[in-house]
């Protein structure tokens, strides 16, 4: 069963939430270049000094969402029952996660200009791999706790979570190229439904 996270906890999630959406907004309005830790400050609410806290970079701050969201996954997938078959409680959590970004009127389209500016824009390359990378680390440990392996010495769990990674980046790239426009939550179940296939 997963914690509950305390009072403080949240608050500072949703502050940290509050400065990467308002680096990701400022960036899209903007462009990367002309947007200073000031001015994601401004746009949040709190002091420079607080976004320095957060982060290091404008580039984390941006990035920041991607680990949030995978994170978001992993604990899904803990929360989901136990006696759901492994592919589907990990195609249930993603759905779960992607549409509680997308649900927010607030957010909705800047979710979708935000995955647009993370995936192209060279300058935050590096800090999305990163946030890649750590959040293989989380869905490798949910998957292990999950399925009674080891993240640390068994092969399953880590091949799991770097599939479904895979899967998660292959279903936003079609997203984005599709035309006539797509249902992201479409393109990943189609994504996730044809690994199930080949990764039982």
């Amino acid at each position: 069963m997963t914690e509950r996270p305390s009072l403080r906890d949240r608050r500072r999630q949703e502050t940290r939430t509050a400065i990467s959406w308002a680096a990701i907004r400022l960036a899209v309005e903007r462009g990367l270049a002309n947007v200073t830790i000031e001015d994601i400050a401004t746009e949040a609410g709190v002091s420079p000094r607080t976004v320095n806290n957060y982060f290091s970079s404008k580039a984390e701050a941006i990035a920041a969402r991607h680990y949030d969201r995978a994170q978001g996954i992993a604990d899904l997938l803990r929360a989901r029952p136990a006696e759901e078959p492994l592919w589907e409680a990990i195609t249930e959590a993603a759905l779960e996660r992607f549409e509680a970004d997308r649900a927010d009127t607030t957010v909705d389209p800047l979710w979708t200009q935000g995955v647009r500016l993370m995936t192209a824009e060279p300058a935050l390359q590096g800090e999305f791999q990163k946030a890649n990378v750590a959040a293989e680390i989380a869905l490798t440990q949910a998957i292990a706790d999950r399925t009674g392996t080891d993240a640390d010495h068994d092969l399953y769990p880590v091949l799991v979570a770097k599939t479904a990674s895979g899967a998660m980046r292959a279903a936003m790239a079609h997203w984005q190229r599709a035309d006539p426009p797509v249902s992201y939550s479409s393109v990943l179940r189609t994504a996730f439904d044809a690994v199930t296939v080949t990764l039982p």
